[in-house]
């Protein structure tokens, strides 16, 4: 078979020319990836925007701290906890494999209930770290805001530690040993402000106290719609009713940014050890109840203090 001499010089400038686009798309691409998580990176610094000891919101710059779990509750009081809390059942158990535990959450959760509808601090925070643990489960990207979460705990105990430090007082009459306590000892030492932005405790517990109904009705969302809509989507109508409202336009568009990269729902079937949806739905309803009983308490103690719209 012959070879036509024009068709040898053609299909050379042809492949260069398909090459020259493909790399122009890959390079496009990057590019806009590479923009978009510096986007998110640096918009995190203002994610649940509030000072801390270091007065960080003075920058401009993402206000990273160091941060590590600390203090475990008792594991015979957490035993006890969980009885309370699962109703003397199996429901609910260990995950293998994975970093977040759903019974690990609901005994903390369940030893945060004090006395007289008090909510208890430490056992509250250490809510928080298994949250940090589920929101991370969730990709990457949601994995940029929860170092903002991190920082909240972070001032609290320090608040706690330098508390201690003082020799102040011992529990049960600590300042930080309680939402109640230290609400109260805050606005007796004047560290809460109504009119501008404070490192307080009480400001920094508000701002959890709202992350907290935004994971709330997410689970609500995740246990009553079954099919058709995706976990990002869910995401978004929980984010838009409760902490969009408090956001700067930045934000919200980076936390939009987010949710479109949310894993399927079967991944958060996987993170509370079940396999369907109908399984699902007792864990999440006893994961619910928890929570809202934790929120509930806490808003009621925020609320008699008019320190639900601390600025």
């Amino acid at each position: 078979m012959s070879i036509n001499p024009g068709d040898t010089e053609e299909k050379p400038a042809v492949s260069g020319d398909v090459i020259a686009m493909r790399m122009r798309c890959r390079l496009r691409r990057c590019v806009v990836t590479a923009v978009t998580l510096s986007l998110l990176l640096f918009l995190s610094s203002l994610w649940l925007p509030q000072g801390t000891i270091q007065d960080c919101e003075q920058s401009w710059r993402p206000c990273l701290s160091v941060y590590t779990p600390t203090r475990q509750v008792l594991r015979a009081a957490v035993t006890d906890a969980a009885d309370h809390v699962l109703g003397g059942n199996d429901i609910i158990g260990e995950c293998p494999g994975q970093k977040f535990q759903v019974s690990r959450l609901l005994l903390h959760l369940n030893s945060a209930l004090g006395p007289a509808s008090d909510v208890l601090l430490d056992p509250y925070l250490l809510c928080w770290e298994e949250l940090i643990k589920f929101m991370e489960s969730l990709g990457p990207l949601v994995g940029f805001f929860t170092h903002k979460v991190e920082e909240k705990i972070t001032l609290i105990r320090q608040l706690s530690l330098e508390e201690d430090n003082q020799h102040l007082a011992p529990p049960p009459h600590h300042a930080y040993h309680s939402v109640r306590s230290m609400l109260e000892a805050e606005l007796q030492r004047g560290v809460v402000s109504f009119d501008r932005q404070t490192p307080s405790g009480s400001r920094t517990l508000l701002r959890l106290h709202r992350s907290l109904l935004w994971l709330q009705l997410l689970l609500e969302k995740l246990a009553t719609e079954r099919e058709g809509r995706s976990m990002g989507e869910l995401c978004r109508d929980a984010y838009l009713e409760v902490l969009a409202p408090h956001h700067p336009w930045l934000v919200q568009r980076a936390a939009e940014l987010v949710f479109r990269t949310m894993p399927d729902r079967k991944v958060f079937l996987q993170l509370v050890c079940v396999r369907t949806q109908e399984e699902a739905e007792p864990v999440m309803s006893v994961i619910i109840a928890a929570i809202r009983e934790i929120h509930q308490r806490t808003e009621r103690e925020l609320e008699i203090r008019n320190m639900l719209d601390l600025p």
